[in-house]
């Protein structure tokens, strides 16, 4: 078969509180391979990179795309990583999917075979979505503690190990976000102010008391506080026996002060692309678990992250919140890799997002069932994405944007 690659398109759509992002790659015999990648997350311009890149890519094979991606890298290299690096990644994971595809092959199998099939997962921004997006998921919106106790029987009646939430506060009487991490609300000192350390306390409290003592519980405090309130923090957390505590620093030596004094595992390295990006948290042992995002990174850069993770005796974990295709390709990179702590699964979804792809994930008892079709396992629908066509603006970055 001629796996040369005649085009490298972009297409986008709707999700509600942001867009989904897509790169589709067209061989000469018409052969397709997709990708998810993502915008809204702090990474505005990754869709003209793609486009900028994709006459370099076009008339090489889909068999050579760790070159295709050396080459890309070195055509970058003066500004590489951030959104170039997604850029690269997002052309990479589109590459695999039309190669497995060419070969009849799931990704899995090119990245050396499935470890597992069945991989677990945890319920990620568990009573997140339905506090701050309430208007874009089903399910009654969450306004108090309660909400949260209900939510927590909802997990574990669902037949959901795990489950991970994020930082609230109790605003004029309802629970609201707090991630001044990312200027919501503006408090740039990142203090943790007693209000924070005991809306944590409650919150977790009540979905232990909901989820029973069998399902484990993660807390991301992404940007939103210094090292002394993570450490203030952790300290009121002792007797819930997190299962870890997942927190984002550029510091290293701030990491492994962290993770010394923490009576739970941390979590970290979400936003990090490129192995070199890795290599100094790893030296100083600063995480038990490294967090690689596959959309970001490209998939099979990410199986050369893991295998330097592993060699520091360290976990991985996929950083997976976008659509059912980011989560397909974080699948094959889980099932792959031997070193695997869990994997990040949004459960509450948009009425929509069923309708955007071939086939959707499959869970069964807290797993997700590793997909065994070629490629991926699924593609998104054409016409499905033009029924909803993307708004003006992404995720994060608008302030006020639907929320």
């Amino acid at each position: 078969m001629d796996a040369q690659v005649v085009s490298v398109e972009t297409r986008h759509c709707d999700a509600g509180w942001r867009n989904y992002h897509f790169c589709k790659v067209t061989t000469a015999d018409g052969v397709v391979g997709w990708s998810e990648y993502d915008e809204g997350f702090g990474s505005p311009g990754v869709t003209t990179v793609i486009e900028s890149l994709a006459p370099r890519v076009v008339g090489q094979s889909v068999n050579h795309h760790d070159r295709i991606n050396t080459e890309l890298f070195a055509a970058t290299r003066p500004a590489a990583g951030s959104v170039v690096g997604q850029g690269l990644g997002a052309i990479e994971n589109a590459l695999l999917d039309a190669r497995a595809r060419t070969l009849d092959l799931p990704v899995h199998d090119l990245l050396g075979g499935a470890q597992r099939d069945r991989i677990r997962v945890y319920w990620s921004h568990c009573g997140t979505w339905r506090i701050a997006r309430h208007q874009f998921y089903p399910g009654e919106r969450i306004t108090d503690l309660a909400g949260i106790r209900a939510m927590g029987e909802e997990v574990r009646d669902a037949g959901f190990t795990a489950l991970k939430t994020n930082i609230f506060t109790d605003w004029d009487g309802a629970l609201r976000s707090w991630a001044p991490g990312f200027g919501r609300p503006w408090s740039p000192g990142l203090n943790a102010e007693p209000a924070v350390v005991r809306g944590v306390v409650d919150v977790l409290g009540a979905f232990r008391e909901g989820a029973g003592p069998d399902v484990d519980l993660l807390l991301d405090l992404n940007f939103n506080l210094r090292t002394p309130g993570v450490l203030e923090v952790l300290r009121a957390l002792d007797d819930l026996d997190l299962f870890w505590v997942e927190y984002d620093n550029d510091s290293p030596d701030a990491l492994r002060l962290i993770r010394d004094r923490a009576r739970t595992q941390i979590a970290s390295l979400e936003t990090k692309i490129g192995l070199p990006a890795f290599l100094p948290f790893l030296a100083a042992q600063a995480v038990d678990v490294a967090i690689v995002d596959t959309v970001w990174n490209g998939t099979w850069q990410s199986m050369k992250i893991a295998a330097a993770v592993q060699a520091h005796e360290v976990q991985v974990a996929p950083h997976n919140f976008y659509g059912h295709l980011s989560t397909m390709m974080s699948a094959h990179f889980a099932a792959a890799v031997p070193n695997l702590r869990i994997m990040e699964v949004d459960i509450d979804r948009l009425p929509w997002d069923d309708e955007l792809f071939t086939v959707t994930p499959t869970f069964v008892d807290g797993h997700l069932v590793l997909p065994d079709g070629p490629g991926w396992g699924t593609e998104p629908i054409e016409e499905a994405l033009a029924a909803h066509p993307p708004t003006d603006g992404p995720g994060f970055l608008v302030a006020g944007r639907r929320s």
